[in-house]
């Protein structure tokens, strides 16, 4: 079997920034009592990798999430791919030098995480970040596919959530204090960046909007704010839309831009990206003017909602490029 595409993105909901930023936080706390219990900040190569069991998960996989991410290689004595991909993913959790953790779980000692997971058959692996799983591929997979998986999972670990990794001494012996990169210094748009979040939680999309704006009119390059904009103007408008009376209408006037737009909202909100995606996209082929125009630029902001290195999104770029030219 091919391995799946990865998602980084899924759902989009009021959480999703929210979640970033106490995700940070854990990893600076779990930083900052290490260092007050005396930790070197320095884990061995050997704990890079680790056996995990259900008693342990909690422990070993959902808390050191918030610190680097994790990924899970599910694994049994009498599979034979799983002799051959485990080595490659124990050799790739040393070279890539802490930037991930590579836990290991026997299926056959662990059917309850292994129905957690959802699992169908091994090999399969999954990553956890800040506590959020997400299905990396299942089957057999080459170790140039497996690199590009990875290199995804620890681009967006720390784009968006802040997740540097451990810091890793090859002379550090194993079981040492087990901490993340040195601690984060608070940027000078933290407190605006908090305000939106809170605002968020609040259920203040109007207050998070200006929020976000506000970071972006001094630091038009903050990532973390274009993010927090795009999905909060996102809910703002889907706020008092009426699910039902909107998809009708998307249904009944196939080539009406607004309706066609207001429903790729509602898709995108609901975790259906290709849906969102794939309809704009068909609406542009079948529009013309300030309408196509304006299908064009929503879809662009629904590409900031997701996230440029989604491969949905890259995928739905090129869709894109075809229908208009």
């Amino acid at each position: 079997m091919q391995p799946r595409n990865m998602s980084m993105s899924g759902v989009v909901d009021l959480a999703a920034v929210k979640q970033a930023q106490e995700a940070k936080a854990k990893a600076e706390q779990a930083r900052a009592e290490a260092a007050r219990q005396g930790g070197t900040g320095a884990v061995s190569p050997a704990d890079l990798v680790i056996d995990v069991d259900e008693a342990g998960f909690e422990s070993a996989v959902l808390q050191r999430s918030t610190e680097v991410p994790v990924v899970i290689d599910f694994w049994a004595e009498w599979c034979e791919p799983c002799k051959q991909l485990s080595p490659v993913l124990e050799r790739l959790a040393v070279e890539y030098g802490g930037r991930f953790l590579l836990a290991k779980i026997d299926v056959d000692a662990n059917q309850m995480l292994m129905q957690q997971f959802g699992v169908q058959g091994i090999p399969a692996v999954f990553a956890v970040v800040a506590g959020q799983a997400l299905p990396l591929f299942q089957g057999a997979a080459s170790e140039t596919q497996i690199r590009q998986t990875l290199d995804q999972l620890v681009q967006v670990a720390e784009e968006r959530f802040g997740l540097t990794g451990l810091t890793v001494d090859p002379e550090a012996e194993p079981g040492a204090a087990r901490s993340a990169a040195p601690e984060r210094p608070a940027g000078p748009h933290d407190a605006a960046l908090e305000a939106a979040v809170q605002a968020l939680d609040a259920g203040d999309l109007g207050g998070a909007v200006q929020a976000y704006k506000n970071v972006l009119a001094e630091e038009p390059g903050n990532t973390e704010a274009k993010l927090g904009l795009a999905q909060a103007e996102l809910l703002q408008r889907v706020q008092n839309a009426d699910p039902q009376k909107v998809r009708q209408d998307a249904a009944d006037k196939p080539g009406d831009a607004q309706a066609q737009i207001a429903a790729a909202d509602l898709d995108l909100v609901g975790g259906h990206v290709e849906d969102a995606f794939g309809r704009l996209i068909d609406t542009v082929r079948v529009t013309a003017g300030d309408d196509r125009d304006a299908v064009r630029l929503r879809l662009l902001e629904l590409f900031e909602v997701v996230g440029a290195e989604d491969p949905r999104v890259t995928a739905a770029r090129r869709s894109l490029a075809r229908a208009l030219f």
